[in-house]
């Protein structure tokens, strides 16, 4: 119930200032100018401010199922060598969080680039993203002009952050598994955070 009244205050929100833009275009001179393209951005603003908050706070990636980071592929996927390490679900879930408490720089590093972005980016046909019956829209439209521009900035950020850890057990897995070098993780970790701001942006969005 709770999920249904966040989507229609959404829609109203959105549908006032869609309103007030229509009525300014016609010369009504009651109301303020505002046009959709702003609409979309204040949406996307107040989404990006109010996910990166969470994202940043303690345990913003690892306590949450919608943005928490799995093992790279490159480290999950080898069975046996994994198995010797890490003898039970606690050490993996002590890698795994490792990986997740690294995110918190390359996020940090992201926010900016997010809202830089929201501030200056174009929305080709905000009518359709008000209208859309995708509640998150917006966020997956500003996902898309983005690219893979944060996997980009975030990359260097993982990849010091492997470099230097304390955590023994990241030295361990690296120094025991073949074939697998720091870029490729810090890669792997990169685009996962990636989706998961998006995700993030997205479900406050809704």
């Amino acid at each position: 119930m709770a999920q249904v009244s966040n989507v229609l205050g959404r829609r109203a929100v959105l549908g006032g200032m869609a309103s007030i833009g229509v009525m300014s275009v016609a010369g009504c001179a009651t109301y303020p100018a505002f046009s959709l393209e702003e609409a979309v951005r204040r949406l996307l603003f107040l989404s990006s401010d109010r996910a990166f908050a969470r994202l940043l706070a303690p345990g913003g990636f690892w306590d949450d199922s919608v943005t928490r980071l799995a093992l790279p592929e490159s480290i999950g996927n080898r069975g046996g060598v994994l198995a010797r390490i890490l003898t039970g679900p606690l050490m993996k879930d002590r890698l795994s969080r490792a990986f997740n408490d690294m995110a918190y720089d390359a996020a940090e590093r992201a926010a900016p680039y997010v809202a830089d972005t929201v501030r200056t980016i174009g929305v080709r046909d905000a009518l359709a993203l008000i209208r859309s019956s995708d509640p998150m829209a917006a966020s997956a439209y500003l996902h898309q002009e983005m690219g893979t521009s944060l996997v980009e900035i975030m990359v260097p950020e993982f990849g010091d952050a492997i470099r230097v850890s304390r955590e023994p057990l990241i030295g361990e897995v690296l120094g025991a598994l073949t074939g697998v070098d720091i870029g490729g993780i810090a890669n792997s970790l990169a685009i996962q955070a990636d989706n998961a701001i998006f995700r993030a942006i997205g479900r406050e969005e809704a």
